[in-house]
């Protein structure tokens, strides 16, 4: 019976539906089954499928965004219940995100930040235009593993730079990877600003974040 239910909490991200989603992590609670099976075996596998489905051009960023609310409602419902049992979800991570200064974009940096999140990751997002030394002091506080930086514009990505270059004085860069993304971001300035990986959508960090972590 639990195999079935596992199938129907993947198949509530896959189509997107937070309201099935957050009623199938209750179901699987009134039935007993333990949270860490549902998000893992259940919930995560449908984020699996969303991610794959993605790469292959068959969904499209709308898609992306409905599956990631859908893990977040599931996970909304089943992570008290862990904290309360005294278990933790397994973190692979934990991120610092944010859009840099002068930059207002959200969309995507959001969206990467909920994807990651999914994925099993603690993302701390500390929003949009954000200096420099915000996210160095936030990356000590939180013990960050990776900074996370999204510019949307050609005259902000040069605070990705910054972001760096400030790590670096602080003394945190060999130990805090960072991933850049955005529409002007690409591989070529990634490597001359010397971030540790780029992504050019929420699908993609997933994957760079996991790299960056077994590395």
């Amino acid at each position: 019976m639990s195999e079935e239910l596992f199938k129907k909490m993947a198949q509530a991200v896959i189509d997107g539906e937070d309201e099935d989603a957050a009623a199938a992590a209750q179901q699987a609670l009134d039935e007993g089954i333990p949270p860490l099976d549902a998000i893992n075996k259940g919930f995560v596998a449908g984020m699996d499928v969303v991610g794959e489905l993605y790469a292959s051009g068959e969904y499209f960023l709308p898609d992306l965004i409905l599956g990631g609310e859908a893990m977040k409602a599931a996970l909304a419902v089943l992570e008290p219940v862990l904290k309360a049992a005294g278990q933790e979800r397994k973190v692979l991570g934990k991120v610092v995100l944010g859009t840099v200064k002068g930059d207002i974009h959200e969309i995507g940096k959001s969206l990467v930040g909920t994807m990651l999140s999914a994925n099993g990751f603690e993302v701390f997002d500390l929003g949009i235009d954000i200096e420099s030394s915000v996210f160095v002091d936030k990356a000590r506080e939180y013990d960050a593993d990776i900074v996370a930086l999204s510019a949307l514009l050609t005259t902000t990505m040069l605070h990705q730079r910054d972001v760096i270059e400030h790590l670096s004085e602080a003394g945190l860069r060999e130990r805090v990877k960072v991933m850049v993304g955005g529409s002007p971001v690409t591989p070529e300035w990634a490597e001359q600003i010397g971030a540790d990986g780029f992504a050019e959508d929420a699908a993609t960090a997933v994957g760079v974040a996991k790299e960056l972590m077994s590395a």
